[in-house]
């Protein structure tokens, strides 16, 4: 290499993007009509091709994961109630639970896929549980069909953090259509990724009645708008999506199937060609925000594959150890994987060679 030539560096997310885009980020710009706390024009579009694409009941559009997570837990009155939830996760899925005044339960993972474990659900479900929140880790589906029947044993809510999981498949349904509420995020390096977004799909008993509650809590309250007038019901937030972002989600729902596929495909090839032991499953139902690999000497390893040009990540840092939510609880298996997990890059971008380099520069440094 040349001395003081800017090393090529592979992303670790990049998003999946075209000309239309731009396209349609410069028609909207252009219509001066940028934003709609009643949800009207794009973000009405929007919510109506998701509900489509996912087959839920009904969908809502928001402006980030966190506020889906937030708003959907509103629904059930968690008040004082507690909430199993994963510590391996994005802190805003136990935000959530402080936000509408529950006390989240820590629970422990599955080793094979990192989603929340079952059986230490049902060891810390008691009276005083709420509802349980599962997330689909990395685009992998979480076990839906379990957990909804001891949820529905003990008469509580499962609300899924899907925020890494659109377009992924469980019993041969999308993801958004299986539970009470399913959230999603549409960050920019999400798989269907938008400058900010979110979505709440709702499959519980009160659909209607939902959904009306959910459409004045995103807009600051409001409801029974008619003209210039309108009333605020109940203390409500700014959380309404904008039109850019529902336009670039409309243009990125198009191509996200294609896109999980090359993501697939990209895992397909790590999980035949790593020689690492401790990796993610390849599953045709999940979408693989990304992959994770377990290494030791986690610093030297990212260390060396930022020195090839390979960018990569931590997914997460457990929750129950940070300071606002300092816990002297034990999860075994969360604690040993924080402390091994790295996260290489999934995203369709990536070239048959950058793949390849991925996979040589891991397997030289795993046997090292």
């Amino acid at each position: 290499m040349i001395q003081n030539e800017k090393k090529y560096l592979i992303k670790l997310f990049d998003p999946y993007i075209s000309k239309e885009e731009a396209k349609t980020t410069t028609k909207v710009i252009q219509s001066k009509f940028w934003a709609s706390g009643s949800g009207t024009n794009n973000v009405k579009k929007f919510e109506d091709a998701f509900l489509k694409y996912t087959k839920s009941k009904n969908c809502i559009a928001v402006n980030s994961g966190t506020a889906a997570l937030h708003l959907a837990l509103s629904l059930f009155n968690i008040e004082n109630k507690e909430v199993l939830v994963p510590s391996l996760t994005f802190v805003s899925s136990v935000n959530a639970i402080l936000y509408n005044r529950g006390k989240p339960i820590f629970v422990d993972i599955d080793s094979k896929n990192l989603c929340i474990d079952i059986m230490d659900i049902k060891k810390k479900i008691t009276k005083k549980t709420g509802a349980i929140i599962i997330v689909d880790f990395a685009g992998m589906p979480a076990n839906i069909e379990e957990i909804k029947k001891i949820a529905d044993k003990n008469k509580i809510p499962v609300i899924e953090d899907a925020a890494h999981s659109a377009g992924a498949i469980h019993n041969g349904k999308r993801i958004g259509s299986h539970l009470d509420a399913v959230c999603f995020s549409f960050h920019p390096v999400k798989n269907l990724a938008m400058p900010t977004g979110g979505a709440i799909c709702i499959n519980n008993k009160n659909i209607k009645k939902s959904k009306k509650i959910l459409q004045s809590l995103r807009w600051c309250g409001i409801e029974n708008r008619k003209k210039f007038q309108y009333d605020v019901g109940r203390l409500g937030w700014n959380y309404y999506m904008n039109e850019i972002s529902a336009a670039i989600g409309l243009v990125q729902l198009k191509k996200l199937d294609f896109a999980n596929r090359k993501r697939r495909s990209v895992a397909k090839k790590y999980s035949s060609k790593l020689k690492i032991k401790n990796k993610m499953p390849y599953s045709d139902d999940c979408v693989y925000h990304f992959y994770w690999i377990r290494v030791k000497n986690r610093e030297k390893f990212m260390k060396k594959m930022y020195e090839k040009g390979i960018e990569t990540g931590i997914h997460y840092n457990p929750v129950h150890k940070m300071l606002h939510y300092k816990s002297k609880i034990k999860l075994p298996i969360t604690e040993q994987v924080a402390n091994e997990i790295v996260s290489i890059p999934t995203h369709p971008n990536l070239t048959n060679s950058e793949v390849n380099k991925i996979i040589h520069a891991v397997n030289n440094l795993y046997d090292s």
